[in-house]
């Protein structure tokens, strides 16, 4: 392999590391509650299936017929208590109501001090994954800079490639930032 070659796949990796930070920050931000039914709450939340912790979107349909209400019909009605317990266990701060045949979950409107406690979780969250990208770039420069001090490249192309490592860098914290602004916008509507 040549050594273009490797510092292709470098870059490749340490954009890759970068895409699945802002992955994973997107996935933790779907399932901060914003006062309307979103099903990506239920994520977190596994129900004990035969002893096998289970999350509810596989043994239950998941539905929102309301903008502030999330109904789950499992698909074998002995679950429901089990779901109900798991729900009541949960941290997403909503009482389950179960009919019989369906547990619905009704969305309160929340109040102006937790929309701004939200947007501060947010925004740490945020702060974490800005944390992340910015190890990664560190990790790709020291190994850039060593490969340059080690005559396997040029010095100049090892300056080079960090140049490229920020410009991706600052790429995905403004990612980081649109992500961020945009969830806080969501959970500041009234």
């Amino acid at each position: 392999m040549s050594t273009i070659d490797e510092i292709s796949l470098l870059m490749e990796d340490y954009e890759d590391q970068m895409k699945k930070t802002i992955e994973a920050l997107e996935a933790d931000l779907r399932t901060v509650r914003a006062g309307r039914a979103n099903p990506h709450v239920l994520d977190p939340v596994t129900v004990s299936y035969y002893g096998v912790p289970t999350p509810i979107k596989q043994i239950a349909n998941v539905q929102i017929p309301e903008a502030k209400l999330l109904v789950i019909t499992p698909w074998d009605t002995s679950m429901l208590k089990e779901i109900e317990r798991a729900l009541q266990a949960s941290d997403i701060g909503i009482n389950p109501v179960n009919d019989g045949r369906c547990i619905r979950l009704v969305f309160p409107a929340l109040t102006e001090e937790r929309r701004r406690e939200l947007t501060r979780d947010v925004s740490k969250k945020g702060e974490s994954a800005k944390v992340t990208i910015r190890h990664i770039r560190r990790d790709a420069n020291d190994k850039f800079k060593s490969m340059g001090k080690d005559k396997l490249i040029p010095e100049d192309l090892s300056f080079k490639l960090c140049d490229d490592v920020q410009e991706l860098t600052d790429q995905y914290i403004a990612n980081v930032d649109t992500t961020v602004e945009n969830k806080n916008r969501e959970l500041m509507e009234i």
